[in-house]
């Protein structure tokens, strides 16, 4: 009869001889995840596979297992069927797979357990999200808003307990209350989430006609959120227990305030500080003069304007800004003048305007008659 010859370890792990213990370990999980029998119910190659695996990574986990394999190949292990001895797999073979058991197999358990303890009936509630719009102007100042959020609460029927009054959950009899159940396959045993109670131990033999057994009903509440002063753009609050009621009187879940600023038809904001784009007339900016601005507080300021103003010169308000959340420093708030050009002349202010362009050759826009001089120089250099 023949028998086949073992594929090379390396090979069945899909790693080089080079691979680092991280290497392999990273490949083992990858491919044990893939041949779990629990993946492949009733799949003979996929069992196969498993093995397979499992033995190639129990012989190259091992400094001198792998160094032995290294230099003689499957010889090395003649004197039995496999690495770990006769069996296959040697006495240390689950504590070697100890730290990686519950990422691998996880998923086919139902999840990891908390407190290494069946799971209870009282489930924590879900978290929940509210998005609230606010207006610049409420940022600046905070307020107190009132928010209807409909969520489950705890059934006040049967106080949480998801049992018909006068009446108790029983011990779930398919797992005696353990809230697992225990199945061999191949050559582990696997815990499972009992079916008959989901995992919680007991179950309801006469739910309550309110929630149906759930101990929580759905229901819309009135709920007070305080906005600080100073708050930005996508700032989280958190209520707590405000959050969705637990499953039969379990922990409440927390309520998260997701908070966006509208648009501001004047200013605009970058983290603490304002800015203003503000149009002034061509004298104002050439002769100077006063502007009133308003700022984010709702009061309305002067700006001086020097003469010579060119357009886009920022004039810094110290301290006319945002508030800084949860300290007592405030921003600043910046204007931006822009040059308005004149529009819809009359006969008369065009004879003034043209009558100031034929007196304009006396230096009163140096940065034009710069600019010009030097295209004139650049296309000049071009020409010889």
């Amino acid at each position: 009869m023949t028998t086949m010859a073992k594929r090379d370890y390396y090979e069945v792990l899909s790693v080089g001889r080079g691979a680092s213990e991280q290497d392999l370990k990273s490949a083992y999980r990858k491919l044990a995840k893939k041949y779990h029998p629990d993946a492949n119910p009733g799949d003979a190659d996929a069992e196969k596979n498993f093995k397979e695996v499992n033995e190639a990574y129990e012989a190259l986990k091992d400094p001198q297992k792998r160094a032995a394999y290294d230099q003689f190949g499957h010889a090395a292990f003649e004197g039995g069927r496999g690495p770990g001895g006769p069996g296959g797999f040697g006495p240390d073979f689950a504590s070697s797979m100890s730290d990686i058991f519950d990422d691998l197999f996880g998923e086919f358990m139902g999840g990891r357990r908390g407190g290494g303890g069946r799971r209870t009936g009282r489930e924590r509630g879900s978290d929940l999200r509210y998005n609230m719009s606010i207006t610049l102007d409420e940022a600046y100042s905070g307020k107190n808003a009132q928010i209807r959020v409909p969520t489950s609460v705890t059934c006040e029927k049967c106080t949480g307990t998801g049992a018909k009054p006068g009446s108790k959950p029983i011990t779930c009899p398919t797992c005696s209350g353990a809230g697992k159940i225990r199945a061999s396959q191949g050559f582990f045993t696997i815990e499972r989430p009992c079916p008959t109670c989901q995992g919680r131990g007991e179950i309801i033999s006469d739910p309550c006609s309110s929630c149906g057994g759930a101990g929580r009903v759905t229901k819309e509440r009135t709920l007070s959120v305080n906005i600080p002063a100073g708050v930005e753009d996508g700032t989280r609050i958190r209520l707590s227990g405000e959050g969705e009621a637990g499953m039969r009187g379990g922990q409440t879940g927390d309520l998260y305030i997701f908070l966006s600023i509208e648009p501001h038809a004047l200013f605009q904001r970058d983290g603490a500080d304002i800015f203003c784009r503000v149009p002034i007339s061509m004298t104002t900016a050439a002769l100077g003069g006063q502007i009133e601005v308003p700022t984010v507080e709702g009061a309305i300021t002067r700006v001086k304007i020097p003469e010579a103003t060119q357009s886009g010169k920022q004039f810094r308000l110290k301290g006319k800004g945002m508030p800084v959340l949860r300290s007592k420093l405030t921003g600043d708030m910046y204007i931006q003048v822009e040059v308005e050009t004149p529009t819809n002349l009359s006969k008369r202010q065009r004879e003034l305007l043209e009558e100031f362009q034929k007196l304009s050759d006396t230096g009163t826009s140096p940065e034009s008659q710069s600019f010009f001089d030097r295209m004139k120089g650049l296309f000049e250099g071009k020409k010889s």
